[in-house]
C-alpha cells in the first residue's frame, strides 16, 4: 500500500512540474492549417525520369523512375512482375529483380521472390514533386 501512495505521489508531482514543458513545441509545418492545406488527391504527380535515378549511398534500393499509380501490389498481384520479372526483363527493356529478392532468410535460395521482397514499394520509392517540408542539405557519397 505505502509502493502505491509512493508512486501516485510522484506522478502528481512529475505532472505538475512537466505539464507545461510541452508548450513549447511546435509543428515544422509551423501555423499552417494540415485539412486546409492537404492535397486532395492520392498521390501528388510522380515524376517520371528517363534512364533511372542515381543512389544517393552505395546499398540504397533504387528509386523508381516511372509512374506506379496504376500499378497494384497486393497478397495476390504484383504488376511491377510482368516489367521486372525474370522472365520478362528483356523483353520490355526493363532493370531485372534484383538477386537477392530470390533469397529467404535462412539463405535458401527460391525460385519465386521472397515473401519478404514481394511488395515492391516498401523500399523503392517512386518521385513525387512534392516541396520539401523541412530544408536538407544531404549531399550523397560521390
Amino acid at each position: 500500500m505505502k509502493k502505491v501512495i509512493v508512486t501516485l505521489l510522484v506522478a502528481v508531482v512529475t505532472l505538475m512540474f512537466t505539464g507545461g514543458a510541452f508548450s513549447g513545441v511546435a509543428s515544422l509545418r509551423g501555423d499552417k492549417d494540415i485539412a486546409a492545406e492537404a492535397d486532395k488527391s492520392p498521390m501528388r504527380k510522380q515524376v517520371v525520369t528517363q534512364g533511372g535515378v542515381e543512389r544517393s549511398y552505395k546499398i540504397q534500393p533504387p528509386v523508381i523512375p516511372h509512374k506506379i499509380d496504376k500499378e497494384t501490389i497486393n497478397l495476390k498481384t504484383n504488376t511491377c512482375l510482368k516489367c521486372h520479372s525474370e522472365k520478362t526483363y528483356e523483353k520490355k527493356k526493363a532493370p531485372k529483380v534484383g538477386d537477392s529478392h530470390y533469397v529467404a532468410r535462412d539463405g535458401k535460395v527460391l525460385e519465386t521472390i521472397s515473401t519478404r521482397r514481394y511488395f515492391c514499394n516498401q523500399c523503392h520509392a517512386p518521385q513525387l514533386n512534392a516541396e520539401p517540408i523541412v530544408s536538407n542539405s544531404f549531399e550523397g557519397a560521390k
